[in-house]
């Protein structure tokens, strides 16, 4: 009686006569979510790509210049070494991240004592706020290296990493820890009873099962560590300076410093441009590439 009435209910809900009232009404919900979002990105990303391609101080008062801001950006010496600077960064944290957070996943789920308790203090580091973070870090930083990190160029960045490590492993181990506890449970007795050992199973049935939450997970690393700004602000703001270039500073450090010079805003904005197109054309490739190795079940 139980299964009949459970199959009743689930009819019920997805009978044509619940759900056209909902899809006539869909806008009603939907209206107050879009203003928002052309408000807050929509209108602003126009306008950003409208004054990409003027000369101005204010946005009241705009010259046309066409497609000389994009070629100055090209040419800045310091925009050009932030862009390698930061896929260097982007890269290594997410190997990192995405390898320890995992690892932490996979012991936790191994119905180990406790295990309720430390996944709680890893994802405590992700709810502190970015700035805090860097100055926590810098403090730390400032007291076991013999030598300051914005004089070596190589401190800097494995400052960086470390941050990036500690503040992000926690929130991908949560989702790595939701994917490992959907792994049915009926092909993993099956492996072992196929006299599959320990890394077998991980590898041939683990990790496909898992790979929307590698997708996710590497979705995530990646635009992370792209946008990073208030870390990389706070612990080196850039420096060492080396040949007329900020050695640490990252693409988003590097556009903010452009647009507070009156004369260099347009040039900003064109970097904010090509910025955007860099991280979309990025996480696309990336999704893409991820996705279709997902296993259908």
């Amino acid at each position: 009686m139980n299964k009949k009435a459970k199959r009743t209910d689930s009819a019920a809900l997805n009978s044509s006569l619940i759900r056209r009232p909902i899809q006539r009404q869909f806008a009603i919900f939907l209206l107050p979510t879009f203003i928002c979002f052309c408000i807050g990105f929509l209108w602003p990303f126009i306008q950003g790509v409208y004054l990409s391609f003027h000369k101005f101080t204010t946005i009241s008062h705009v010259e046309w210049v066409g497609f000389n801001n994009y070629i100055k950006a090209f040419n800045d010496a310091g925009f050009r070494h932030a862009f390698g600077y930061t896929a260097l960064v982007a890269g290594v944290s997410l190997v990192l991240i995405n390898v320890l957070s995992f690892a932490v996943a996979y012991a936790l789920t191994r119905n180990i004592r406790g295990s309720n308790l430390f996944r709680g203090v890893f994802f405590v580091p992700n709810l502190i706020g970015g700035i805090v973070l860097g100055y926590i870090w810098q403090m730390l930083f400032d007291r076991i290296l013999p030598v300051s990190m914005v004089n070596v160029t190589s401190y800097g960045f494995w400052g960086l990493i470390i941050v990036l490590c500690w503040q992000q492993v926690g929130y991908m181990m949560i989702i790595y820890v939701a994917g490992l506890m959907a792994v049915p449970e009926d092909m993993l007795e099956a492996a072992r009873i196929d006299g599959a050992n320990g890394w077998k199973t991980l590898w041939h049935i683990t990790l496909p099962t898992v790979m929307p939450s590698i997708t996710i997970c590497t979705f995530l690393t990646l635009t992370n560590s792209f946008k990073l700004y208030d870390q990389n602000m706070v612990l080196t703001n850039g420096a060492p300076k080396m040949k007329g270039v900020f050695t640490t500073e990252m693409m988003a450090l590097n556009i903010a410093k452009s647009f507070s010079t009156a004369n260099q805003r347009g040039a900003a904005q064109a970097k904010a441009v090509l910025f955007f197109i860099l991280v979309a054309a990025i996480s696309i490739i990336q999704l893409t590439v991820t996705h279709r190795k997902e296993v259908q079940q």
